[in-house]
């Protein structure tokens, strides 16, 4: 029986959903408050939220991610963990995207590793950057995308370029396969590659997004699901919205007798509590 408590996020909008796709993406402060207190009462103890423009284009931008952390907060308080990312989405650059984190200055933060590792950026400029998150006690989420990601990350930690720290992993399941739709054999190269050294997560696309969930939290992962890669139950139905997902995995984790995360619990183990 695993007994780490499966720390389960909602990533319930992405850069480039919108309501052509479902009409419950939610694309402001306030629809994401909302969303929030719906996953939060299915069962989720993070979100892992998208601000956008008024027109729905992907934005990075302190003053919304601040307007939209707010107004979460105001919906749930503190028992959600509110992570920002610094997705590109072909719009940004790692100045802009190093840039939007400190003067947010989020309570948690995902990065794309293969975003930031690019020949104009220099690995002093990655240390001075992962180190300042350290600092600040910001949790990090570095996200990867095949195990060729794993590697590289894992040979940024052993030179030192990246800081030693409480590392959390993404791996992106099917983020290249063909359609992109996941399936839970996509965890095996991760599984081999990775070294065990940090806590990960994962995510996946299309309709098998749940079985990769489960059995993620099965081999003792954590999970993300939510409208940013994925629209449909277990079934192949169109899910109503963000928190059936969410309720899904609780169903899988209750099966597996793992018990779920809060919010506070996230805190502790990542040096926020």
């Amino acid at each position: 029986m695993q007994t780490d408590p499966l720390i389960l996020t909602v990533a319930p909008n992405g850069a480039y959903k919108t309501h052509e796709q479902h009409a419950a993406v939610p694309l402001t402060a306030d629809a994401l408050a909302e969303t929030a207190k719906k996953c939060l009462d299915a069962g989720a103890a993070m979100i892992h939220m998208h601000v956008r423009r008024p027109d729905g284009r992907h934005l990075l931008d302190a003053q919304a991610y601040q307007e939209a952390t707010a107004a979460v907060r105001r919906a749930v308080g503190q028992e959600l963990v509110v992570q920002i990312t610094t997705e590109a989405a072909q719009v940004y650059e790692p100045p802009a995207q190093m840039a939007v984190v400190r003067d947010t200055r989020p309570e948690a933060v995902s990065v794309g590793l293969r975003e930031l590792v690019k020949p104009e950026v220099t690995e002093a400029e990655l240390h001075e950057f992962f180190s300042w998150l350290v600092q600040e006690s910001i949790m990090t989420q570095v996200i990867l995308y095949d195990d060729q990601d794993v590697a590289t990350w894992q040979r940024l930690r052993a030179d030192g370029v990246i800081p030693e720290g409480p590392w959390f992993l993404l791996f992106v399941l099917g983020r290249y396969t063909a359609g992109q739709t996941s399936s839970p054999t996509d965890l095996l190269p991760f599984l081999q590659q990775h070294d065990g050294r940090y806590p990960w997560a994962m995510c996946a696309f299309g309709p098998q997004e749940n079985a990769c969930a489960i059995t993620a939290a099965g081999l003792g992962g954590h999970v993300r699901v939510g409208f940013e890669n994925n629209l449909f139950l277990k079934d192949g139905s169109t899910a109503p919205d963000n928190a059936a997902l969410v309720a899904q995995v609780v169903e899988g984790a209750r099966a597996l007798a793992r018990p779920l995360a809060t919010a506070q619990d996230v805190r502790k183990r990542f040096g926020r509590g």
